[in-house]
């Protein structure tokens, strides 16, 4: 198995709504993005699947010098020896890899959060540092795509942790912020022990509207002359925007299931999304 064919089963068995707008996009841009979201699966990997905080600790650690390997073309990893013969016209800087760990650190280190300041640097480091990087993998001309890019990174992972309430709080995580729980009168303990209640739907309202502001911020941010670059990102807003629709319909039953769409569902969203420019 290459390396490449090693991050396209990486990509395909996530079962991610990503992997469908990076069917649509020309081989060499297509073989970039798929290693950097191997490398983002393989790093949340192993946080979500190590149960001892040191060993994730030491193997977050090797994937910083692999990091730095691939900068010196020394990968010994399949998904850094895919990233290191990316196309040198995409730039993919080993700073912007090396924060996108620095946020998986941040799950060893906490499982809550005070305010929606300390979730958004959380945000910012697993998936607007993402969004930028994949943004460079698109291709834009404008500066203002980075605004675009860093919103819609956001709103993504906003739309992550509604959905995941449930499954991250059987991990002990609640990513919701502490003050907000305050708030809407939610106890932490509704959430670890899944009771669901008309507090805890009014809690979610609110984030989904958080959501969906950091939505129609990254779509208005979007100039004009990159849009046709930038839509492999907006199929991924057009899959994911759905889905928080999806959750809200389901008044957020979210801490006994997982709420996802059928890949039926998002091919169609994503044909639609690319059609239409």
């Amino acid at each position: 198995m290459t390396p490449d064919q090693y991050c396209q089963e990486k990509c395909a068995a996530s079962g991610s709504s990503f992997y469908y707008s990076f069917l649509f996009l020309p081989p060499a841009r297509r073989q970039a993005i798929m290693a950097l979201y191997a490398f983002c699966r393989e790093v949340d990997d192993v946080v979500d699947e190590c149960s001892d905080p040191a060993l994730a600790s030491t193997k977050l650690a090797w994937w910083r010098m692999e990091v730095e390997r691939v900068a010196n073309k020394q990968a010994t990893h399949p998904v850094g020896l895919a990233l290191q013969t990316v196309s040198p016209e995409i730039r993919l800087p080993g700073e912007r890899l090396n924060e996108i760990i620095d946020g998986m650190e941040m799950d060893l280190q906490q499982t809550r959060y005070l305010d929606f300041a300390g979730l958004s640097l959380y945000c910012y480091r697993v998936a607007s540092v993402v969004g930028l990087l994949a943004a460079e993998v698109f291709g834009y001309r404008d500066a203002q795509t980075e605004k675009y890019a860093h919103d819609l990174g956001m709103a993504f992972q906003l739309t992550n942790i509604i959905r995941d309430v449930g499954e991250d709080a059987r991990r002990g995580r609640i990513y919701l912020p502490i003050d907000e729980l305050q708030r809407f009168n939610v106890p932490a303990a509704d959430i670890l022990n899944a009771r669901h209640s008309d507090n805890f739907a009014a809690l979610m309202q609110f984030q989904y509207e958080r959501a969906q502001r950091y939505y129609q911020q990254a779509l208005a941010a979007l100039p004009a002359s990159d849009r046709k670059n930038q839509r492999p990102g907006l199929i991924m807003a057009a899959i994911y925007r759905t889905l928080l629709e999806e959750i809200r319909r389901e008044n957020f039953q979210v801490l006994h299931q997982r709420i996802s769409l059928p890949p039926t569902r998002k091919l169609w969203l994503a044909a639609k999304t690319w059609i239409k420019g």
